[in-house]
């Protein structure tokens, strides 16, 4: 065999990878981050399918099952067989007084409270990205007035602004003497968190924003003549990945706990919508009689907080394999 037809050195061991391909290949080689992503999907999946699942499962969770049929709730509201009247029938059991299917409350809570939560999240991230590149790009007056703007939003109490700002949010669609449609409640819910959740992230991008523009590739492009929109598109931009995919994956479920808890002081959803703060403000209510009702919606947003959170470790791990987890 003549030299010529050797194998190159090192061929099919060494094959070049890209930043993205080897953030895969780490995040593949966590088995706690596979398996918290495989949770996370199938909390996704089950909020898109909800109409589906309900469809074969043969019931909607608007419906008082419990007034229809006889003999399914006793005199006091209560389900007459045990464990909330869990069956054949009704998988998850019957929701007290009201005699509605718990499995498809529970579908479409999760329908819901996902929802606003990722629609929150999006806006959010997209105007941390915008304020805080901005702010730590440009620099002079855009950098102080917007580092001020969110040092004044950073210094509200969160929780009370948000049970304080969403009736008044709700006014602006409609006459606050109608009663407050649906949509208008879950656009007011996302607005204020968005207006109130973007600030973290704007700050963390400043800060890498700040480091990145006195680097080496930046300099050239800014003495090649390009416009700083280019610089911060294409230089920049690609280089705040990290940072943005990480706190995303903190934010949701932080959106979601946030706005389960506005509907549970009652300035969130309210009925008939099916919503996971809703299932808490009766199940806290009930708990005495049928601790089974707390128990489905409890776990399932337990685990979905604790897999999206461990999800996000990984995320930060898969690009920085030198952290510390």
């Amino acid at each position: 065999m003549t030299t010529s037809q050797l194998p190159a050195a090192g061929a099919g061991s060494h094959e070049g990878r890209s930043p993205g391909r080897l953030v895969w290949l780490r995040f593949r080689r966590d088995r706690v981050g596979v398996a918290a992503a495989c949770v996370v999907l199938f909390f996704f999946l089950i909020a898109l399918c909800a109409p589906l699942i309900a469809r074969l499962y043969g019931k909607d969770p608007y419906t008082r099952y419990g007034q229809r049929e006889e003999g399914l709730l006793n005199e006091f509201g209560y389900p007459v067989k045990p464990n909330g009247g869990i069956d054949g029938e009704f998988w998850f059991g019957l929701e007290p007084f009201m005699g509605r299917d718990v499995f498809t409350q529970l579908l479409y809570g999760i329908r819901t409270s996902l929802g606003i939560a990722l629609a929150a999240t999006l806006l959010a991230t997209a105007t941390a990205v915008l304020l805080g590149i901005a702010a730590g790009y440009l620099g002079g007056r855009w950098d102080f007035l917007i580092s001020r703007f969110t040092d004044l939003l950073m210094a509200f109490p969160n929780q009370l602004f948000f049970v304080a700002f969403l009736p008044i949010v709700a006014t602006l669609f409609v006459d606050p003497r109608e009663e407050t449609p649906t949509w208008v409640r879950v656009a007011s819910v996302v607005v204020v968190l968005w207006a109130l959740g973007w600030m973290g992230l704007a700050r963390i991008l400043r800060g890498v924003t700040l480091a990145l523009r006195e680097r080496e590739f930046v300099e050239a492009a800014r003495v090649s003549g390009a416009s700083p929109w280019r610089i911060i598109r294409r230089e920049l931009l690609p280089n705040v990945v990290s940072p943005v995919l990480v706190q995303a994956t903190y934010m949701l479920p932080n959106f979601v706990t946030t706005a389960a808890a506005l509907s549970f002081l009652g300035v969130g959803l309210v009925e008939p919508t099916p919503d996971w703060g809703r299932m808490f403000a009766i199940g806290a209510e009930v708990h005495r009689a049928d601790i089974t009702y707390m128990f489905f919606p409890g776990v399932s947003m337990v685990i979905f907080v604790v897999a999206f959170n461990l999800l996000g470790d990984s995320v930060r791990d898969a690009y920085d394999p030198k952290a510390d987890r």
